[in-house]
């Protein structure tokens, strides 16, 4: 016991007890428990990168269905995709690939 108030009339008596209460508190509030400051900061970190993720995905979503929308309705369309992609071509014609570097 005699520790504790040596290292109490050292150090602890010239500080105003309710800044140490609030400098405890503060302390404890950054580093205790699962919803303590530092963990709120990653969690809403993470939560913005999926969110910004989620927005990534829906424009993908959008300009996919415009192309898939465009694909059933217009025939031309059809066949030039079917060429670029599948290289698909017509019984008396020849197709040459052309591979960049």
């Amino acid at each position: 016991m005699s520790r504790i108030k040596d290292f109490y009339t050292r150090y602890l008596s010239r500080i105003n007890k309710y800044w140490l209460v609030t400098i405890l508190f503060l302390g404890l509030t950054f580093t205790a428990g699962d919803s303590n400051l530092y963990k709120r900061y990653v969690y809403d970190e993470k939560i913005r990168s999926l969110e910004s993720e989620i927005e990534h995905y829906q424009e993908e979503i959008e300009i996919n269905t415009k192309k898939l929308n465009d694909l059933r309705t217009d025939k031309e369309g059809l066949e030039r995709f079917a060429r670029e992609e599948y290289l698909m071509k017509k019984p008396d014609e020849d197709v040459f690939i052309i591979k960049e570097k």
